[in-house]
């Protein structure tokens, strides 16, 4: 890579960090290009060098907070066991990361996708993320018989319908009003959907 090259990609690092930072910290309602520069240490203007817009810089976010996510689960399932077990431990580390992290709860399912890039595209991130996730453990209860392949697709969406719900009513609404409550409730629901 030319200096040039890596001075560039320094720079839009820069920015997707501080976007990034703003969005955990405050969710999507501190995020504004002069906030972004700010905090990146650039004019607000430097920033439209390297990204086309803000929902530009939103939407590489969107990407790189999937693989965080992704990331996140990794790191709490790893070495654990595999089939059902796994995918509860899986969708349980799925639900921790965003109540961690509720600004990027709020990005992911709360705000309308306005124009963080391709609508569509930022959709299918988001919403097959979980499936994604998920997919290794669902494949080894094929392969031993837990589920067909049908029930697989079933349970990975029941998965991917309940919890963004239940993340919804326990953020906004404090239903249940505390964390231990909340993840005893989500272990039961889990408990119904994978077994």
């Amino acid at each position: 890579m030319r200096n040039r090259q890596i001075q560039e990609e320094r720079i839009k690092t820069y920015f997707l960090d501080s976007a990034k930072n703003l969005l955990r910290a405050e969710g999507l309602k501190g995020v504004s290009v002069r906030n972004v520069a700010y905090r990146a240490g650039y004019s607000y203007a430097t920033l439209y060098n390297y990204f086309k817009d803000i929902n530009d810089l939103l939407f590489r976010c969107v990407e790189d907070f999937c693989q965080e996510v992704g990331d996140f689960v990794a790191a709490r399932t790893e070495g654990g066991a595999p089939g059902r077990e796994g995918l509860r431990r899986t969708a349980r580390a799925y639900v921790e990361y965003f109540v961690e992290y509720p600004g990027v709860f709020e990005l992911f399912f709360l705000e309308r996708l306005g124009g963080f890039g391709d609508r569509t595209e930022t959709a299918a991130l988001i919403t097959g993320l979980l499936g994604r996730l998920c997919e290794p453990r669902l494949a080894e209860c094929i392969a031993d018989g837990t589920y067909t392949a049908g029930e697989a697709a079933a349970v990975e969406e029941g998965l991917r319908c309940m919890l963004p719900g239940m993340l919804l009513l326990y953020e906004n609404r404090l239903a249940p009003d505390n964390y231990e409550e909340f993840m005893q409730s989500v272990d039961a629901q889990l408990g119904r959907v994978i077994d």
